[in-house]
């Protein structure tokens, strides 16, 4: 009676022996590709992208599991510009190529939207942010639209406008 191990052999050797080893070239290429997801990965975490783009991240202290990342958020922020919600990137990322994330990260959005500062950041970490929200494929739906000032407001929002302000700030 063969052994398990002798059973799981007899099943790979046909694969080892017709597998061709990767070359070296292709190494590099598989990490290059495995270290822009992971700096990708850190980059979106460090940069705070959860903290609006993932519902319920925040409250569970950071905890929520990659496959719920970045799907958008129902729940807008409320200024002078109106209401603002946070889109929905793993859509976005599948809808536009990465040049295009280049032009679209370093426009002008809506606050709160920190969009300066992915505008100073390095093409190679922003190509990390996008390849890992791109690896992590489609998921949810499509975020609000933005509402213009004094719009009904028909979702839950945040009121983003600062209180009793010196006369000098405002």
């Amino acid at each position: 009676m063969k052994t398990t191990l002798e059973r799981a052999a007899a099943l790979l050797l046909p694969i080892a022996l017709f597998a061709t080893p990767l070359s070296a070239k292709d190494r590099d290429h598989d990490d290059q590709r495995q270290n822009a997801y992971e700096r990708g990965r850190y980059l979106v975490i460090a940069g705070g992208c959860n903290d609006c783009h993932t519902p319920g991240y925040a409250e569970s202290a950071g905890t929520l599991p990659d496959y719920q990342w970045l799907t958008g958020n129902p729940v807008g922020f409320q200024g002078p510009w109106g209401v603002s919600y946070p889109v929905n990137l793993r859509l976005l990322v599948q809808s536009i190529t990465e040049e295009q994330w280049l032009g679209y990260v370093r426009s002008p959005m809506l606050p709160p939207m920190p969009w300066f500062n992915l505008r100073d950041m390095h093409d190679r970490d922003l190509r990390a942010i996008y390849r890992f929200i791109r690896a992590l494929g489609p998921a949810g739906q499509p975020a609000p639209e933005p509402v213009a000032p004094g719009q009904p407001v028909n979702t839950p929002y945040i009121d983003f406008m600062p209180k009793n302000l010196p006369a000098a700030m405002q």
